[in-house]
């Protein structure tokens, strides 16, 4: 049997509160197109996630998941871990249970630098070979790590360091 709702309630009052609450919470950034949300290249993840990263005062840890067609499978990126002023630590599990949770055929890890920065760390590079090999282990690939700097960006595809 199923439940009675109160008169004038339904499912969809409920998601229409949430949407309400969504819309009118802090400014983020318009969705994206599905042509806008087609990932070729570092340059196309660097115009994606600019207004995310913009807006961060503190270093943020994200992943783009993909979809078998190079797709960011959502409007926006998932967050993994929000850090203090310059670090964030980032841990294999996480990303990956988010990665397997969205349906990811690959992902792309991006993280922002608030110095503005986007030259790779010494801990960016490690973190980038664990879960390169943590990909490969669950057959989900990292395509690249980028780090968004002010107004410009550093892709480990690119420099050759994945």
């Amino acid at each position: 049997m199923g439940r009675k709702r109160p008169p004038g309630s339904s499912p969809k009052g409920s998601l229409g509160a949430l949407r309400l609450i969504r819309e009118t919470g802090s400014a983020a950034p318009p969705p994206n197109s599905l042509e806008q949300t087609l990932i070729r290249s570092p340059r196309d993840v660097f115009v994606f996630m600019q207004p995310h990263a913009e807006r961060e005062e503190i270093e943020v840890f994200w992943i783009l998941a993909l979809d078998a067609q190079s797709r960011v499978t959502f409007d926006s990126p998932i967050v993994i871990t929000r850090g203090i002023l310059n670090s964030s630590l980032v841990h294999p599990r996480e990303v990956f249970r988010a990665a397997i949770v969205s349906g990811a055929a690959g992902i792309i890890v991006v993280h922002n630098h608030p110095s503005g920065d986007p030259k790779p760390s010494a801990d960016d590079r490690a973190v980038t070979q664990q879960l390169v090999a943590a990909g490969r282990l669950l057959d989900l690939p990292v395509y690249d790590h980028v780090i968004i700097g002010r107004s410009t960006y550093a892709s480990f595809a690119e420099l050759g360091l994945l």
